[in-house]
């Protein structure tokens, strides 16, 4: 009869010394400073510039389908007609009908074009004349301003105003300084009310919103739709192509000067210099990417003005955050 061994618990002597969980290092619970990620990556995807290999092939592959798509079409439509003269016909009309709006499309973003390049071209000139103290030069810029807004209601007291004064002014200085305080201050605020809206969205969305990604579409959406409802505050509004286009062009002048990054000045503006870390991660990203919006938005409120800041001052990041950011994140951000 073989011997069974014995039941109960086997214990096994260790040669290594036991360690106590009371005495282990104690886990800080340090919360994380918010970085703006979601701007960041934005930031990134809107000012990075495809190689010229990429726009070749993109180009070819584009050509490509166009015209197999058309030559399909075509030998679609003429084959239904042999067979057909009734479908036929009704396949021609929408054939037509589709190009007549392509064409259309295509108008419109030529015209959006313009309307861009027509801002620039005040700014500049206005720009200029400042330098030079050319007070010729002025009265260019201020007369490409009124043909500028000779069609809207909410800039005709500015420029009756500027219309009864202007002949009193000697210097380019003092004239662009009028027509800007006269125009420009009305629409501003315009501008001014969307760069908080835009900037309120996403500093909710990124402190409320946990799935992933969520605040960086938020982000992107929200900054388009800011940048092309600002270009249309000043008369530059602009198709799919030129808003794409103007947000490249904003973004690229704001990662170049590095105004995209989030440094010291931007915390302390807005945070107070210490109240990021007393709040939760998230509600400190919401922080600063509505923060980095807003700069965006002033960004592209240089961009498209016609005239450059020069008599009123240019919004700041700290002001559009206490207003847009109050009561989503305590008194004042």
């Amino acid at each position: 009869m073989s011997q069974q061994p014995p039941r109960g618990p086997v214990l096994i002597d260790l040669d290594t010394p036991t360690v106590n969980p009371a005495d282990a290092t104690p886990v800080l619970d340090t919360p994380v400073a918010a970085e703006g990620a979601a701007m960041q990556q934005v930031a990134a995807l809107a000012a990075r510039r495809p190689s010229k290999l990429a726009r070749w092939f993109w180009t070819f592959l584009l050509g490509l389908v166009g015209f197999v798509a058309s030559l399909a079409a075509w030998d679609y439509v003429t084959g239904l007609i042999n067979r057909s003269p009734v479908l036929g016909g009704i396949a021609l009309v929408l054939v037509v009908g589709l190009l007549l709006v392509l064409s259309f499309l295509a108008m419109r973003e030529l015209a959006a074009f313009s309307r861009l390049r027509r801002l620039d071209g005040i700014h500049q000139t206005a720009e200029t004349a400042l330098v030079n103290n050319d007070l010729a030069q002025a009265r260019v810029a201020v007369a490409q301003l009124n043909r500028l807004y000779a069609g809207r209601d909410d800039t005709k007291w500015g420029r009756d105003q500027l219309a009864e004064r202007q002949k009193e002014v000697l210097d380019a200085d003092g004239l662009l300084g009028l027509a800007e305080q006269s125009v420009l201050v009305p629409l501003d605020g315009q501008a001014r009310r969307e760069i908080e809206a835009a900037a309120r969205q996403v500093a909710t969305v990124t402190a409320i919103v946990p799935l992933a990604l969520a605040d960086v579409f938020t982000a992107l959406a929200a900054n388009l739709r800011m940048i092309r409802r600002i270009a249309e505050v000043y008369g530059g509004r602009s198709g799919a192509l030129g808003s794409w286009r103007l947000t490249r062009t904003v973004f690229t002048h704001l990662v170049a000067t590095g105004a995209v990054a989030v440094g010291d000045d931007l915390i302390s503006s807005i945070a107070g210099g210490g109240v990021l870390s007393k709040v939760s991660r998230r509600f400190g990203e919401g922080v600063i990417n509505g923060a980095l919006t807003a700069r965006v938005g002033i960004a592209a409120m240089e961009v498209c003005r016609p005239l450059p800041f020069h008599a009123s001052k240019a919004p700041t990041v700290t002001g559009i955050c206490r207003n847009a950011l109050t009561g989503l994140f305590g008194q004042k951000p």
